[in-house]
């Protein structure tokens, strides 16, 4: 007797439908995530009631961390010593002293890091020195 065998097909998976998945989300996250520039050390910045701050285009930013270390236009400073701090700064300025100098610190840096920051600051011969602050939202 002959029986006969089953045949079998060809197993095809096809992965277009996956794919459009795939790239439909990639494309969701794409459009829904922020790209905001800031610095990269975390600051909770305290509060100050004043003017809006102003753009420029053209200036140092010293920032300092609730740890104390420093960070020169988004660089930070491996160590906490005025030396470095002071080269930093000079590379930065290449030896402009007209620009603006912002200082950005931390509500919980100790006092005797800004102070620092301004010292060296001032000895590099800055005049345009300024203590960033957060504006509180008003709720109208």
């Amino acid at each position: 007797m002959k029986f006969k065998r089953k045949t079998v097909e060809d197993l095809h998976i096809n992965l277009t439908p996956m794919i459009d998945c795939l790239l439909f989300i990639l494309v969701f996250l794409l459009l829904t995530t922020t790209f905001t520039q800031q610095s990269r050390i975390n600051l909770s910045l305290p509060d100050a009631q004043g003017v809006p701050p102003k753009d420029y285009q053209h200036k140092i930013e010293v920032v300092v961390d609730s740890s104390g270390h420093y960070a020169v236009n988004g660089q930070a400073l491996s160590s906490k010593e005025t030396a470095d701090l002071s080269t930093a700064i000079k590379q930065s300025s290449q030896d402009r002293r007209d620009l603006m100098f912002v200082i950005a610190a931390d509500a919980k840096a100790t006092h005797q890091d800004v102070i620092r920051v301004m010292d060296v600051a001032g000895q590099l011969g800055f005049v345009n020195i300024n203590i960033s602050t957060k504006v509180p939202s008003r709720g109208y």
